[in-house]
């Protein structure tokens, strides 16, 4: 699905940036490479009825991560702007009714396809029609170019998938997310559980 030009210059930065059938590319994403880091999520759990402020009273981490982390984790430092993007996410999660966990595999998914990065159409740079923070494509079904690049339909889209995948909770992240996103690179949702928990462990009850 990505274009030839995106998949050269990740293969030289060591890591992948590939997205689905139905998504595309993120060349704006190259400029922050993405750092290997711990194999486990750094989520620290609140303790059962606390009532500390809220930067103590997280998720626990069987909520985020109930499955723990598949291999080698991948970071990157965020901006204003991704922050907002994934506090929409997070938002936008709770709107649908989804938990914690869908959260999670929302963000990372994210992080996948767009580092978080509400993308326009990028010109020749562009993957077909792939659009927004998961790069959903106007073509295959998932709405027009300003629904898809607007981050609360974009989100409730991506999970109104999830939703009907059978057996979601169960699966590891990047099962689930590969189940929505069918992606030819399915095992790189993975790498951002992590960073994916963290976020939302840090904004979940902000």
């Amino acid at each position: 699905m990505n274009t030839l030009l995106r998949k050269t210059v990740t293969a030289f930065a060591g890591f992948t940036f590939a997205g689905g059938s139905l998504f595309g590319s993120s060349t704006l994403a190259l400029a922050v490479p993405a750092t290997a880091v711990a194999t486990t999520a750094s989520v620290a759990a609140a303790a059962p009825g606390s009532d500390k402020p809220n930067a103590e009273n997280k998720p626990c981490m069987d909520k985020l991560v109930p499955h723990g982390v598949q291999g080698e984790q991948s970071y990157v430092e965020l901006s204003d702007e991704q922050v907002a993007n994934a506090k929409a996410i997070i938002a936008a999660t709770k709107k649908s009714d989804m938990d914690e966990r869908a959260a999670v595999v929302a963000v990372a998914t994210s992080l996948q396809e767009s580092k978080l990065e509400n993308l326009g159409h990028l010109g020749d740079m562009n993957d077909h029609d792939s659009l927004g923070l998961f790069q959903q494509r106007p073509s295959a079904g998932w709405g027009t170019p300003e629904q898809i690049t607007n981050p609360e339909y974009s989100t409730e889209a991506f999970l109104s998938g999830l939703k009907n995948i059978d057996g979601w909770r169960d699966m590891p992240l990047t099962d689930a997310a590969q189940s929505v996103q069918v992606s030819a690179f399915p095992d790189h949702y993975a790498q951002w559980e992590s960073q994916a928990a963290n976020i939302v462990a840090d904004h979940w009850n902000g």
